[in-house]
């Protein structure tokens, strides 16, 4: 640190910090009548919404959570869970957001290395919670979180958490005084965790800060609305995630769509005739998804019945690579699709694509292009290239290297894990595990995972492009491509593939085309598979990304075997 001159303080100066509530108190300032939606169950205005969100914090008061408790949350995406993101952290409570697609052994241990002292957990899920209460070691109260309370029939609580039950999420807020005064605490406060899940060993407590997450809504806010790198006004747009708000802050923009006081749509679990019904109604214009979860919307029998009013629609990929082929198919569709990039350990956004106005007038083949690039480089976020010595490598746009970054909303480590910790913020930057390349105008080019780059016959091969080529081949739905051991060549590549329905692909005719197009000069030898599989499906990790861990392990066992 160089030495510096500090600004002259009088004692009576005060300085708000940054917190949670903070962004809050926005929503109430220009326009409180906007509303937010859940499902086609429940609506209500912004006056109601900090109404919900002081009773929660007087419900969790009654049962005994105190500042830097930890509170989780098992629900599907809903206005509840805004409540939470809210009403918990306000209160300087910890949010635990349970990834509910864990195993019920991932859960348990997530819920007790976190600490966690009430759950709210939707009845959906009290199956999974019956099987493990047993073993909580922390937990002490339940409030269920149910749809039934919209209609006629009451909730049905198991008899199995009785001795835990502390009443219905509804039920009790109803009770609970809208008077609630959130105070003024350190901005450094841990404000959320949630657990990630890597290649071996237990799933690993991400966390973050007030300050974090505020700086996290404020680069939101300069990026998507200030520069328009995904145009939201909140004058005009509505918001839908399609993201998993368990899945970091449903990357974030839950945050930013409060503070401006947009009209949200909450979905409650995913299925595609209600979300593209909800779109159409409700006139979403800004979402954000996996791949996954695009292409089942694009290829569901309604998104052709309802492609007339899908052309308001922009929608931020992220969590695995876009490829051509699905962009051009939601494209087809008169979708505007963008990617993103980041990790759950960088609260997420770092990247985002953003098309300058000289890169607007290019033809929309180039543009798709660049829209399926991880993005431009967020602001506020220092990213740089390092090869395995640890030097940096120049930003030409071909030199490779692992994307390393620093910024203001970075999770500074994981809880009660210091070595991987170290190992994550090794020599002062976060190490985020990708390899890439980035141009001299801060586009950032995803080549791999480093444990996803086949290395055969002494060159790097990027499963990201091989599965970007698959993409565009005529009838394929989906791909995924892994390397596996090779006696000659090192390793090779091998593809699994889904199929579009009415099509009847072959591995020879696949190959053959890309044959060809290796004679014509624009393939390397290399990117021909050399094992081609047709499934019904590809396997997902938790959070929709392909699970190529799990890929390598099936199809190795399957070439043993044959």
């Amino acid at each position: 640190m160089i030495p510096t001159k500090l600004i002259p303080r009088t004692a009576e100066a005060s300085e708000p910090p940054l917190l949670i509530k903070s962004l809050l108190a926005q929503s109430l300032k220009y326009e409180p009548q906007r509303e937010i939606v859940y499902r086609d169950l429940f609506r209500m205005n912004y006056v109601e919404f900090n109404q919900r969100v002081r009773r929660l914090a007087n419900v969790l008061a009654e049962l005994g959570v105190k500042p830097g408790d930890t509170v989780a949350v098992l629900d599907w995406d809903s206005h509840r869970y805004l409540e939470c993101f809210f009403g918990v952290t306000s209160a300087g409570a910890i949010l635990h957001t349970v990834n509910v697609r864990l195993s019920p052994a991932q859960i348990l241990y997530t819920m007790n290395h976190a600490e966690d002292k009430v759950v709210l957990i939707h009845e959906d899920f009290l199956p999974i919670l019956t099987a493990i209460k047993d073993q909580l070691t922390t937990v002490d109260k339940f409030v269920v979180l149910s749809d039934k309370v919209y209609g006629e029939t009451a909730p049905d609580v198991l008899s199995g958490i009785a001795d835990y039950f502390s009443g219905e999420y509804e039920a009790l807020l109803k009770e609970a005084s809208s008077d609630y005064d959130f105070p003024d605490f350190d901005e450094n406060t841990w404000a959320t965790t949630f657990y990630t899940t890597g290649t071996t060993g237990n799933p690993k407590g991400v966390y973050f800060s007030h300050r974090q997450l505020f700086m996290h809504t404020m680069g939101l806010l300069t990026y998507i609305i200030g520069y328009e790198a995904m145009p939201f006004k909140g004058s005009t747009d509505v918001y839908m995630p399609i993201t998993p708000m368990f899945h970091v802050h449903a990357w974030g923009f839950p945050f930013l769509a409060t503070m401006m006081s947009a009209k949200q749509v909450y979905p409650g679990r995913y299925e595609p005739e209600l979300l593209l019904k909800l779109l159409i109604k409700e006139g979403v214009t800004l979402s954000h998804c996996v791949p996954t979860i695009l292409n089942m919307l694009v290829s569901s029998p309604a998104a052709q019945k309802f492609r007339d009013n899908l052309s308001r629609w922009k929608v931020l990929i992220g969590g695995s690579a876009l490829t051509k082929g699905l962009a051009q198919a939601a494209t087809d569709l008169g979708i505007t699709v963008m990617s993103g990039y980041g990790m759950s350990e960088t609260a997420p956004v770092m990247a985002v694509g953003y098309l300058n106005e000289q890169e607007q007038q290019l033809p929309k083949e180039d543009q798709l292009e660049l829209r399926t690039r991880a993005g431009r480089i967020s602001p506020f976020i220092e990213m740089r290239l390092m090869d395995d010595e640890g030097n940096f490598v120049p930003h030409d746009g071909h030199s490779l290297g692992e994307i390393v970054a620093r910024g203001p909303w970075l999770t500074q480590g994981y809880y009660n894990d210091p070595e991987r910790g170290a190992e994550l913020w090794k020599g002062g930057w976060l190490h985020t595990g990708d390899v890439a390349s980035i141009s001299p105008d801060y586009w950032v080019m995803i080549a791999d995972r480093t444990k996803d780059v086949i290395k055969t016959g002494g060159e790097w091969v990027s499963s990201l492009d091989m599965e970007n080529i698959l993409s565009q081949v005529e009838g394929v739905a989906e791909s995924a491509v892994i390397g596996l051991p090779d006696a000659r060549w090192g390793e090779r590549p091998h593809a699994l593939i889904v199929q579009k329905p009415g099509y009847n692909l072959t591995a020879e005719a696949i190959k053959s085309g890309l044959k060809d197009q290796v004679e014509r000069g624009e393939l390397h030898k290399w990117y021909v598979p050399d094992r081609i599989l047709f499934v019904p499906e590809i396997p997902k990790t938790s959070v929709g990304k392909i699970d190529k861990k799990r890929i390598r392990s099936e199809m190795k066992e399957q070439i043993l075997t044959s």
